[in-house]
């Protein structure tokens, strides 16, 4: 590790409380540093805002942060004060007076980071004032905004366009959590990056557990699920703003605090309940889609989709707010086929035609997401054209897979139906006339083409509508019929479909959605056990201090911090600044009560001991072509000083390419790495701190290794062990 590097280690844990880097911000914010454009992709809770903040505080000068929405603003500058980082912002909350006495602040450069929202940066006489500011990085953060394609289109970013020709030679970093490759090149290209870096990290999020249920009776679960939570939060999304208002009503009658948030709420009324919610005086925040970018509270440990999403991105997004912090946390929706009719009818009011079509592909997208027997975590990781080839044990088809029969009988019918009605009548159709002719239907379209005289007419008499149209589009996802977006969704065989109806070929079909099951009681990713009661207290003190400096409670202290506290029990202020998230700023000024409430606390109770159990193994990781060739140069002899060397990378950046690729079950001479004296004291380390707390290792051994080579020798030690 250099000594810059060092230096940006002990920046980020004192101001950060954090000990490590996440994948990728380590490589972000060196380029950054080196004056290039950079492209950053990371998931929702990767760490994107740390890729601009830390270089804010590296080198002299302002950062601009691009931001579409005043909350996010005030959210991050409130986070940053409190971790005692000099930033601010300017939009239309502020009165004149205030707005002035921050702009001389800028002028007399007090700040380090500066918050300010695209309509406000474009304005001619700022742009003006900006250069004489010492601007020195723009970061423009909810990049996808810019695009048509993109899920949240805002046509003030377009105005953006103009930034490279203001500041020719400030480096632009431009930051989404989700993105398809078209939106990406539409980032790229309007916001005029210069041979930029591309960071694309993967979509996993694997503290998210990912449930389907058939919505029978949609209040009554979503009230089963929260009140068998009570000290747990979350979001519920409904498709209309009548739902939001009934849904939170209901809540609040049945003793859950929940409050209403959809675009026609007075701006003085969104704002209190999103606040409420923000700072845990409400539980359950029941909203339209107009609730959620931006918003940063890290412990929403749910997220519930009352109606189905209209498509993958957007679902993905919505349901990428719960587990900020990283910890366990639920998605579920509840999907009836009813919803997808719903959403289909909206779709035939769009007036463009084209419209129609990419709106109808994207339903059938979210309609296969919700009804498939796969994995759920692999179908949206293939959206965005991730692979994802294993089980993830966080969902519910990997951890109940659906019963499945012999639907052969079925896809017989159902086969021979869209035959028998092509070969009539010289012309495809789509899902609904072929689920009409098979229940016999006496419909407008039936007469029209004379259906009924069909011998396929009726046949299907034993199932309803709903139970075919899942029948044919499980068919369309196994291969056998093929369904043509642009021509109407019109439905053919496929050379396959032709061979189970010549050959009358085995079909095995899945059962339809079943009602909620337990919930899971295996280890989930991110999980941290503690001692609960001593944790409720922790929580209950952090309310106590943000309420007094009227603040959102995570300002505070994060979920993390507080249950590592209520597992660790530390008694002075060495072991409570090595807490993550407990930086310099917040051990001075929180530390001192929380440490008093825990010695309060173990006057009465005892101290609980806590095996190992709060490590879960990461999921393998998607490797890069520069780790593989890393590693080639490893295998042919070199070593990890000629690897940084030769590649221009650090030591640290090198054992991490080393370490991704052994996690993935590749095999490594550890001995070519360290000697047999310091595998004993890293054995040793570990055994004290656990293979959960790699940055406690680290620290025990004096910082003496590097992060990647720590992660070698657990990968290693984990597959000796058979874990």
């Amino acid at each position: 590790m250099n000594t810059a590097e060092k230096n940006w280690l002990q920046i980020l844990k004192q101001y950060f409380g954090f000990s490590s880097f996440r994948p990728l911000q380590a490589e972000i914010i060196r380029d950054a540093l080196n004056g290039k454009d950079t492209f950053v992709l990371l998931p929702t809770g990767g760490g994107k805002s740390l890729c601009f903040q830390l270089p804010a505080l590296i080198r002299p000068g302002l950062t601009v942060v691009v931001s579409p929405l005043i909350a996010l603003m005030k959210d991050q500058v409130d986070a940053l004060q409190a971790s005692g980082v000099a930033a601010t912002f300017l939009n239309s909350s502020l009165g004149t007076v205030e707005a002035r006495h921050r702009i001389q602040g800028l002028r007399n450069g007090e700040y380090r980071l500066l918050y300010v929202a695209p309509e406000r940066l474009m304005i001619a006489g700022f742009l003006e004032d900006l250069k004489l500011w010492g601007v020195n990085l723009i970061a423009v953060d909810e990049a996808h905004c810019i695009s048509e394609w993109g899920h949240d289109f805002r046509p003030e970013y377009r105005q953006l366009s103009d930034l490279r020709a203001h500041f020719p030679g400030v480096p632009v970093m431009a930051l989404t959590a989700t993105a398809t490759t078209r939106v990406r090149e539409d980032i790229v290209n309007l916001l005029r990056l210069h041979e930029p870096s591309r960071f694309v990290a993967s979509f996993n999020r694997p503290n998210l557990t990912y449930r389907v249920l058939g919505k029978s009776g949609a209040y009554d679960q979503i009230y089963a699920y929260v009140r068998a939570r009570p000290r747990e939060s979350g979001i519920v999304y409904c498709s209309s703003r009548a739902s939001t208002e009934t849904l939170a009503a209901r809540l609040n009658d049945n003793g859950i605090p929940a409050r209403a948030y959809h675009a026609g709420l007075e701006k003085e009324e969104r704002s209190t309940n999103q606040e409420a919610f923000l700072r845990d005086e409400v539980r359950v925040i029941c909203a339209t889609i107009a609730f959620g970018m931006g918003i940063n509270k890290p412990n929403v440990r749910f997220v519930i989709h009352h109606d189905l999403a209209k498509n993958i991105e957007g679902y993905y997004q919505e349901t990428g707010r719960a587990g900020r912090d990283g910890l366990p946390s639920d998605c579920i929706l509840l999907f009836s086929a009813g919803d997808a009719v719903k959403h289909g009818r909206f779709i035939d009011e769009k007036p463009d035609e084209q419209e129609r079509q990419i709106a109808r592909e994207q339903l059938q997208q979210i309609i296969h997401y919700a009804e498939s027997s796969e994995c759920r975590r692999a179908t949206l990781l293939q959206y965005f054209g991730e692979d994802f080839n294993e089980q993830c044990g966080a969902c519910d088809n990997c951890l109940s897979p659906r019963d499945t029969y012999d639907g052969t009988t079925d896809a017989q019918k159902f086969l021979s139906c869209i035959y028998r009605v092509q070969e009539k009548s010289r012309c495809d159709f789509g899902l609904n006339q072929i689920v009409e002719v098979l229940t016999g239907a006496n419909t407008e379209g039936v007469r029209k083409w004379d259906h009924a005289s069909l011998s396929t007419y009726g046949i299907g008499k034993e199932w309803g509508r709903n139970e075919w149209k899942v029948i044919g589009r499980e068919l369309v996802r196994l291969g056998y019929v093929r369904q043509i977006a642009e021509k109407f969704n019109v439905l053919q065989l496929t050379p396959e479909g032709r061979a189970v109806l010549r050959e009358r070929k085995k079909v095995t079909l899945t059962k339809p959605l079943a009602a909620p099951e337990a919930r899971q009681k295996a280890p989930r990713a991110g999980e941290i056990t503690c001692d609960e009661t001593l944790f409720e207290r922790l929580r209950l003190l952090r309310k106590k201090l943000a309420d007094e400096r009227n603040v959102p409670a995570y300002i505070v202290l994060s979920d993390v911090s507080l249950r590592q506290m209520a597992r660790s029990y530390p008694t002075n202020d060495q072991e409570i600044a090595r807490i993550s998230g407990v930086g310099e700023a917040k051990r001075k000024e929180f530390g001192a009560a929380f440490l008093a409430e825990i010695a309060d606390y173990l006057q009465t109770y005892p101290r609980q001991i806590f095996a190992d159990d709060s490590f879960v193994p990461p999921p393998k990781p998607v490797i890069s072509d520069s780790a593989h060739a890393s590693m080639s140069f490893f295998k042919a002899g070199e070593s990890v000083e000629q690897i940084s060397e030769k590649r221009g990378f650090t030591v640290g950046t090198i054992c991490g390419h080393l370490a991704s690729i052994v996690e993935t079950g590749a095999e490594i001479d550890l001995r070519r790495l360290i000697s047999e004296e310091e595998e004993k004291q890293i054995a040793a380390a570990f055994a004290k701190c656990g293979f959960g707390d790699i940055g406690g290792v680290k620290e025990h051994l004096g910082h003496r290794f590097e992060y990647g080579l720590l992660k070698i020798y657990r990968a290693i030690t984990l597959r000796r062990q058979g874990l």
